[in-house]
């Protein structure tokens, strides 16, 4: 696997196959724009596919805080620690910021644990006419 902060040859048909459990989710056009948007994005790339097998976006002000909206792994490259990675490496990225936020399920809680987070309160807003993207 190469990990990789440039979205310079990643096209959209390399996108495939994300937001699986998503009701509604960004179609791969979609999917890179949001990628191209954001403050820093790593990908996990399979050169041997040429498929992109997971990623991480952050979003910041770039003086205190982060935000980490997503980190997503395609349902066939799970368990090989690409997640793990993804996360690793953007926390290297955000090192200098005072606070880096993300919201996980509830199931999802130990998993972040273990990679230095702490559960806190939060509060979320979600408009799902938007899940996709294009509104």
């Amino acid at each position: 696997m190469k990990y990789v902060m440039s979205l310079e040859t990643i096209t959209s048909e390399m996108l495939q196959g994300f937001f699986a459990d998503w009701p509604q989710f960004p179609d791969p056009e979609t999917h890179l724009l949001l990628l191209r948007q954001s403050w820093k994005v790593i990908i996990a790339l399979d050169e041997q596919r040429n498929k992109v097998a997971g990623f991480i976006t952050a979003i910041s002000d770039g003086v205190l805080s982060a935000y980490i909206p997503l980190l997503e792994v395609l349902p066939s490259y799970k368990n090989q620690g690409i997640g793990k990675e993804l996360v690793t490496r953007m926390l290297h990225e955000c090192s200098g910021l005072y606070m880096i936020d993300l919201c996980c399920d509830d199931d999802l809680t130990g998993y972040y644990h273990s990679l230095g987070f702490r559960k806190t309160n939060g509060m979320m807003k979600r408009n799902y006419d938007a899940q996709t993207g294009s509104c």
